[in-house]
């Protein structure tokens, strides 16, 4: 469903859609519903930027949802995980289109994957049919909206993809979603730079006051500085038809009417998305649950989203000058929010520094870096943080306290135990867990290799050993043992594991293989009896459930169906 472009909307389209010669009349709305964001394309996510739009589907499941443009689908991905059911399709103007967290497939799409499923013996399968396997027309029904992977709720996740698979907003190809509200800002935050930067006569990062001004705009307090400093912003967007807290399309900043930053949400690449944790003040998040935007670049940042920047965002503020300092915050639409920064230069000689702590865990960024006692190791590759630091490191008797989750880190680092005092039988339910805040311990994948087991992670936190000894639980959700389930659609039965987690499970009807769909978030796994696979009158259901450290429970039951 398409709607009038408003003026501004030409204008700003036009200027973001010109730089990549795109054309805005070739996709369509997929849904063909009255369009709300529950999501925004280059939101802030965890650990990655939002590769889409995430479309609202009216709080439901089931929506249609009908192919943007002609071309074939050349991409089927099923997960319990991540996108969930996913769709590709690739057009033939070399732009791919992205469907995901489906409930299902059309018909002919639908019996395509499970044939494949049933022949791999496997829900979770990647497969990449021929064009001449799967064409779809501009409008085809291809799938029905539903909540499966990673998805908080019912919606539908939609991308647009370059010849390179780089995602590209949506927007910028005539998607239209009507927004007439400006970005929000509800924080801003300035950051002094380099051993003599100061503001206030401190060090430290600061939380400027926002004063509201007539005309929607805000102005900050005044702040005293000198040196290299440089602004974060806490932004979000808000379109007419939703409240959700959605990410924004551009952020520039001036100094004295000098443009010197802007970001763009507009492309990106797979293979950079992690580097958004340079882009916000990481520590900041994890302490406050609330992302920060630099409004500045540090050297190790390769991101793409740049426009114009000098000075890489920073300003040199001298002694006994003034300073003004503007930000303005855009939606897709052109609305826009305004904050100003007045500075007034004055060096002062006594100024609160930095916390910076030293410790005898120093790790170079250039350069791989090992620590190791009591029997357990940490192994830090080159490049797998962004700069040098001073690490806070504990090691106790398995156990280790590895600095705290306020430090990104990009590439994964090793840790190792050492498990030669236990007895080969026991290190069978042994595992290396990473305890969560309340001090429960999270399965964290264990390489077991002999006397040493080892693990790979991103995050940094107290990892220790830790067993599990107890089997899954499975329980019949619709029917019992012995119970006549003719009427039923389907069979459906619940699965969990109360330590390490569910690795794998498998089921079988009269010894043959069924299908069974597994929903992480409910615990849940369903057969589909319009599979055509249950066909007796009686039939022995077995389910074989693994956790993943080889704890295994095996569910048995009969039931009948005419």
């Amino acid at each position: 469903m398409r709607t009038v472009f408003t003026a501004v909307f030409l204008v700003f389209s036009f200027v973001s859609t010109a730089q990549y010669n795109l054309p805005e009349d070739y996709f369509d709305d997929p849904l063909q519903v009255p369009l709300a964001l529950a999501g925004t394309f280059g939101e802030l996510r965890s650990n990655h930027f939002h590769s889409g739009l995430d479309l609202k589907t009216q709080q439901r499941e089931g929506l249609p949802i009908h192919s943007s443009a002609e071309g074939f689908i050349s991409r089927i991905n099923i997960s319990h995980y991540g996108y969930g059911k996913a769709l590709y399709v690739q057009h033939p103007n070399g732009f791919t289109t992205v469907y995901a967290h489906l409930k299902n497939f059309s018909p002919r799409i639908e019996k395509y994957i499970k044939d494949l499923q049933y022949k791999k013996e496997s829900f979770e399968i990647e497969v990449f049919p021929s064009a001449e396997e799967l064409p779809v027309e501009r409008g085809e029904l291809i799938a029905s909206s539903g909540n499966t992977g990673g998805s908080g709720g019912p919606h539908l996740h939609f991308e647009i993809r370059d010849e390179q698979q780089r995602p590209m907003n949506p927007l910028m190809f005539g998607i239209e979603i009507k927004d007439t509200r400006a970005p929000l800002v509800d924080g801003f935050y300035v950051y002094p730079q380099g051993e003599d930067a100061h503001v206030n006569g401190s060090a430290k990062r600061q939380k400027l006051r926002l004063i509201p001004q007539n005309d929607g705009s805000y102005k900050t307090e005044e702040i005293n500085a000198c040196g290299d400093i440089g602004f974060g912003v806490s932004t979000i967007d808000q379109q007419d038809a939703a409240y959700n807290r959605n990410g924004v399309f551009r952020i520039e900043a001036s100094a004295n009417g000098d443009k010197i930053f802007q970001a763009n949400f507009e492309k990106f690449s797979f293979a950079e998305t992690r580097h958004l944790n340079q882009l916000i003040d990481y520590g900041y998040y994890t302490e406050n649950n609330r992302r920060i935007q630099k409004l500045f670049i540090e050297p190790s940042n390769p991101l793409s989203i740049y426009g114009p920047v000098k000075n890489e965002g920073y300003l040199h503020i001298k002694d006994s000058l003034s300073y003004d300092y503007v930000v303005k915050v855009t939606d897709f639409s052109g609305n826009e929010r305004i904050v100003r920064v007045p500075i007034e230069g004055k060096f002062e000689q006594n100024i609160t520094p930095k916390e910076d702590k030293t410790t005898q865990y120093f790790v170079p960024t250039n350069e791989p870096t090992l620590f190791e006692d009591k029997g357990i190791d940490v192994y830090i590759p080159k490049n797998s943080l962004y700069k040098d630091i001073y690490l806070d490191i504990t090691f106790e008797d398995e156990k280790i306290k590895l600095h705290e989750d306020i430090i990104p880190i990009h590439s994964s680092i090793t840790i190792g135990f050492d498990v030669s005092k236990y007895k080969p039988e026991d290190r069978e339910q042994l595992f290396i867990a990473e305890l969560n805040k309340w001090g429960k311990p999270n399965y964290s994948t264990t390489y077991k290799d002999g006397d040493r087991f080892t693990t790979k992670t991103r995050t940094f936190g107290t990892y220790t050993l830790a067993s599990d000894l107890k089997a899954p639980t499975v329980t019949p959700v619709n029917f019992r043992d012995g119970q006549w389930i003719s009427n039923n659609k389907d069979l459906k039965v619940k699965i969990s594991d109360d330590l390490s987690g569910i690795k794998s499970y498998r089921a079988t009807v009269n010894g043959k293989f069924i299908l069974m769909e597994y929903e992480y978030k409910q615990n849940l796994l369903t057969h589909d009896f319009s599979d055509g696979v249950v066909n007796e009158t009686e039939n022995h259901l077995k389910i074989e459930v693994v956790d993943n450290v080889g704890n295994t429970t095996i569910f048995e039951s009969t039931f009948f169906r005419k």
